[in-house]
């Protein structure tokens, strides 16, 4: 490896949302055409994947769309869920469960808005040794003085608590944009670790105030809070790892809001995502982090050993991402449109 050469046993993205139908035909390729062969997959479609067998379907769909991507798949928390479809989903090879609290975020009208209910499900998660992924917001609640900018703060408690009450199971706070989410769970115990996204190294609310192609959920915070996420990449901390949260959407949705709708929430960034996080890595010196950040953390959490595939990154000038990706009727527009990277994948080599 040169100095304008970087190599990558196997990058991993441990969240990551693929959509449905002729969208997915677009979006579920850019996986792999972003440096990346296992996809950790979001159960939040339209109606949400409740049960094993319509994650196997789902599976099975993106499958016949990318079959060389690792697809690991997850189910939502909800009422219909229980510890027998724990059990079920195990033996299935299903890999997690998802929690949206009800209303923050795509597609989760039908979350939770008690998790007491559901300790039954998870101590059969915690036998199974399945992973519970968080979505660690609550929902806004002006009453309270709770706003989309401390509603991941708030949620903390709730975090610190199930973790107490079920130490063995594996949690995951998913993309954390606070200094107070970094510093909760470094204080926690080894079955608790944290994603962190691309766009939340880059991003502070100046950016989408106003932006709604920077617009997502959790929204990108202060500066000393991306500060934060920046510092425990560079210290190198085992627990938190790459989750790319890449959430695409139709321009018409994204970029468009009404006096009666917002405009969507997500920032889509699978199809430049392992040249876009060495891009940011190396932006704050922490360009040798960039192996276990995106590969190596995240499969020891998961327990998912990488095969030896390696891609290889080049340094490169006057590289512009595309300003949209289509597919007959479809269109994507990513993160970084029209901005240069300076970083590029020339060659991905199996070393089995």
């Amino acid at each position: 490896m040169s100095a304008t050469t970087i190599q990558v046993t196997e990058p991993a993205d441990f969240h990551v949302h693929l959509r449905q139908g002729t969208f997915a035909e677009l979006v579920a390729r850019h996986v792999r055409l972003g440096g990346f062969s296992l996809a950790y997959v979001m159960p939040n479609l339209q109606p949400p994947i409740r049960n094993t067998d319509e994650a196997l379907l789902y599976k099975a769909q993106l499958q016949a769309i990318d079959p060389s991507v690792e697809y690991l798949m997850t189910l939502y928390l909800s009422p219909d869920l229980t510890p027998d479809e724990i059990r079920k989903a195990s033996q299935a090879g299903i890999v997690g469960v998802k929690s949206y609290p009800r209303g923050v975020t795509t597609n989760s009208d039908g979350g939770i808005e008690s998790y007491e209910a559901y300790y039954p499900v998870f101590q059969a998660m915690e036998e199974e040794d399945m992973v519970l992924n968080l979505h660690g917001e609550v929902p806004s609640d002006p009453t309270n003085d709770i706003c989309v900018l401390n509603a991941e703060e708030t949620f903390l408690p709730h975090l610190v608590k199930l973790h107490a009450r079920f130490p063995r199971l594996r949690i995951v706070l998913e993309h954390a944009t606070t200094r107070a989410a970094v510093e909760c769970v470094k204080s926690l115990g080894p079955t608790v670790a944290c994603t962190i996204t691309a766009h939340h190294l880059s991003l502070t609310v100046d950016d989408w105030a106003g932006q709604s192609w920077h617009f997502c959920k959790p929204v990108a915070k202060y500066p000393h809070d991306r500060q934060a996420l920046r510092d425990v990449i560079k210290e190198g901390h085992p627990r938190f790892f790459l989750g790319s949260d890449s959430a695409p959407h139709p321009p018409e949705k994204k970029s468009i809001s009404a006096p009666s709708h917002a405009c969507a929430a997500g920032v889509y960034t699978s199809p430049i995502l392992l040249p876009l996080v060495a891009h940011l890595l190396e932006s704050f010196d922490a360009l040798d982090k960039l192996e276990n950040f995106a590969s190596g953390f995240g499969r020891a959490f998961y327990r998912k050993e990488a095969s030896g595939r390696k891609v290889t990154l080049r340094k490169t000038t006057g590289k512009v991402v595309e300003e949209a990706w289509v597919l007959g009727s479809e269109k994507v527009v990513p993160f970084w449109a029209g901005k240069e990277l300076q970083w590029e994948i020339v060659a991905e080599d199996n070393m089995n």
